[in-house]
């Protein structure tokens, strides 16, 4: 099933290349971030629920990404385009306050525990936030031409009006809620 074209303003959330194909290809559903969430009075939100993934290369660094993950490695395949493989949109997102409860999280996403507790403690503030996403690959990858408003340190970008054709879901709604509830059990062990 096929959703319909997605002509809308979109903003796009920067995260390493090698996640954004464990995502879109379904190997994972978890990612662990420090920002880009805000706190409402009904507890923790990303800034967007829908957005598309922007794969980065400037900070990826094979130190903290896991064994497995390790040939997904590669030097930018389109240098001065950034190429959009996916829509993701937000499942859950937990804010974890407790380093052990993070660690547990390890083997649902691409991080090595070091990076984790690096990411956890980054600026001395000790919590990361986990996001379950689910993510529907592009029919066509957005192709988007590097322009200094894309660059920087930054987690969200804005896009304006994305013309994006996602997909079905790279993971099966019933394995995104045994995720979900894997998540939750190792966050209340």
């Amino acid at each position: 099933m096929t959703h319909p074209h997605t002509a809308q303003p979109l903003s796009a959330l920067k995260e390493w290349d090698a996640e954004c194909q464990l995502l879109t290809t379904g190997r994972v559903s978890l990612l662990l971030r420090k920002g880009g969430i805000m706190e409402t009075h009904d507890g923790f939100e990303v800034e967007h629920r829908r957005f598309l993934l922007y794969p980065t290369f400037l900070h990826q660094n094979a130190d903290e990404l896991q064994p497995e993950y390790l040939p997904l490695l590669r030097p930018d395949p389109a240098p001065g385009q950034i190429v959009v493989p996916a829509l993701a949109e937000v499942v859950a997102v937990q804010k974890v306050e407790s380093l052990e409860a993070a660690l547990r999280l390890e083997p649902l996403q691409a991080l090595t525990a070091g990076a984790i507790e690096r990411r956890f403690h980054y600026r001395n503030r000790p919590w990361i936030h986990a996001l379950l996403l689910r993510v529907r690959p592009l029919s066509a990858p957005l192709t988007l031409q590097e322009t200094p408003e894309l660059l920087g340190c930054v987690s969200w970008v804005p896009l304006g009006g994305a013309d994006v054709e996602p997909g079905k879901s790279a993971v099966a709604e019933a394995e995104l809620e045994r995720r979900q509830a894997e998540l939750e059990r190792l966050l209340t062990s």
